[in-house]
């Protein structure tokens, strides 16, 4: 924004400049041609009564010091007939006396008694302010003068008048644009601390809130109102966070307590009884991880870190080996294919958790002797795909909605798995897609970023999900969530 504002500060100083000085140049660019036009005007009507005079008194020996002497001081040329055109001297004494010049338009003009001032151009190729007078008394001509002065003099001076004003300008832009940088700078300043508080506050702290006492009113007023929201904000998570945190300890105790009571009312209800105890039991257990999953989704849109560069093909590995004998135990089983994937952005531990709670979701609808394939594509991509019911497409549409469940599943399952996994995925600058598998299944497709791509900025994550075990994971026999 300083540059943009300098940018314009002299944009317009320059568009005030060029209306001034260009057209102040051309004035007196037509000033002194003008000038020059008089002086060459009244010079030549000057020698013309003196040469006339000469001619008179018959002093024609005279006239050669006349016009060499104005020619030797000013730098003109000057010509001079008698009255029937023939040269009677000339001030560059190379130049031939005698001919007649009687033919040349000038010359003739001058002879009927009518001046001429006209510019024009030399033998030589030079521009000249020529002027040629009838050397007359009364109305008895009695000779012509041609008076010519070049006008490299005059372009000489005109040319100095452009540097300087060109100089002028110049300098005024120096100063104009020293001017413009500081008050850009003033103006930008509160800018730049906000961006640096936005920045801090994005990462979850400010440290340095905006400057609000420089800069103009109007971004002091709105420096004092970012910080003002910014501490609100801050108490607000930080009380929500302490909230999150306290109740993690609080709810556990007294849900662990309840399960305990039920269990106990066994060897004193009626054996007809023992179902609905162990479905109030269940619903303890399912209590208790909702509440953990809605713990876990608080902290992860409450807490912010950086995706780092993760070894996809070790994580796959890893959670495979982990998963293998859990699978075994169900006939299933887990097989990783296509070509080695490169290193992809993901927060840590995320991706660990994405795939251990989409393959506890694969393991609760595979069938015995199904196989469910982690597949790796360009892009880089992961592909989870079991061989289990699918989904519908409007199943499908609203599998990430918080605490929705198909309608086939059965009760114990939290509606929070594929959420939370939702979350890591987009933290991880990531992103997430469920299709239908070929022939039946499900094909959980996961689009992540290579270490070549710039990672994005901070984003919220738990700080529990560094952890192996899937947030939403029970048994195997567990349903969707």
């Amino acid at each position: 924004m300083t540059r943009r504002l300098l940018l314009s500060y002299l944009a317009l100083a320059l568009l005030v400049l060029v209306g001034l000085e260009i057209p102040l140049g051309y004035i007196y660019a037509r000033g002194e041609t003008s000038r020059a036009s008089q002086g060459v005007e009244r010079d030549a009507s000057m020698l013309a009564e003196v040469t006339e005079e000469n001619i008179e008194k018959g002093r024609l020996d005279a006239l050669p010091d006349v016009v060499g002497d104005y020619a030797t001081r000013t730098g003109g040329h000057v010509v001079v007939t008698d009255k029937q055109g023939i040269v009677l001297a000339d001030s560059d004494p190379a130049a031939p006396t005698g001919i007649s010049l009687a033919g040349q338009p000038d010359i003739a003009r001058a002879l009927n008694n009518q001046p001429t001032v006209v510019t024009a151009t030399d033998d030589a190729g030079r521009d000249v302010l020529s002027a040629t007078m009838p050397g007359s008394s009364g109305t008895t001509v009695r000779g012509a003068l041609r008076l010519t002065y070049p006008l490299d003099q005059v372009s000489t001076r005109v040319h100095h008048i452009w540097g300087a004003l060109a100089l002028a300008g110049a300098g005024i832009l120096a100063v104009v644009a020293l001017v413009a940088f500081s008050l850009a700078r003033w103006i930008t300043r509160p800018l730049r601390t906000l961006e640096a508080a936005t920045v801090q506050l994005a990462e979850g702290r400010l440290t340095d809130p905006p400057d609000a006492t420089e800069g103009p009113p109007e971004l002091r007023r709105l420096a004092a109102s970012f910080t003002h929201t910014a501490t609100r904000l801050q108490h607000l998570l930080k009380a929500q966070q302490a909230f999150a945190s306290e109740a993690s300890h609080q709810l556990k105790t007294p849900l662990t307590g309840l399960r305990l009571r039920l269990e106990n009312f066994e060897p004193h209800l009626d054996p007809c009884a023992h179902p609905s105890l162990e479905e109030a039991v269940g619903e303890v257990e399912r209590l208790g991880r909702m509440v953990q999953g809605l713990l876990a989704l608080a902290r992860l849109e409450n807490t912010a870190t950086t995706p780092e560069p993760v070894d996809l093909d070790a994580v796959l590995a890893e959670r495979v080996a982990m998963w293998e004998p859990l699978a075994a135990e169900q006939y299933v089983a887990l097989d990783i294919t296509g070509p080695p994937a490169a290193q992809v952005w993901a927060i840590p531990g995320a991706l660990e958790q994405v795939i251990d709670n989409l393959l506890a979701n694969a393991l609760r609808v595979s069938p015995p002797s199904t196989t469910i394939t982690l597949h790796r594509a360009p892009g880089p991509e992961v592909h989870v795909i079991d061989q289990g019911p699918g989904m519908s497409d409007a199943d499908r549409e609203r599998a990430f909605d918080r605490f929705w469940r198909s309608s086939d599943s059965h009760h114990d399952g939290t509606g929070l798995g594929l959420p939370i996994v939702r979350h890591l995925v987009d933290a991880s600058g990531g992103r997430i897609t469920l299709n239908p598998a070929p022939g039946t299944g499900l094909d959980a497709r996961i689009q992540l970023r290579p270490v070549t791509a710039r990672p994005r900025g901070p984003r919220p994550v738990g700080e529990d999900f560094g952890s192996r075990r899937p947030l939403n994971h029970r048994t195997p026999a567990a349903r969707r969530g």
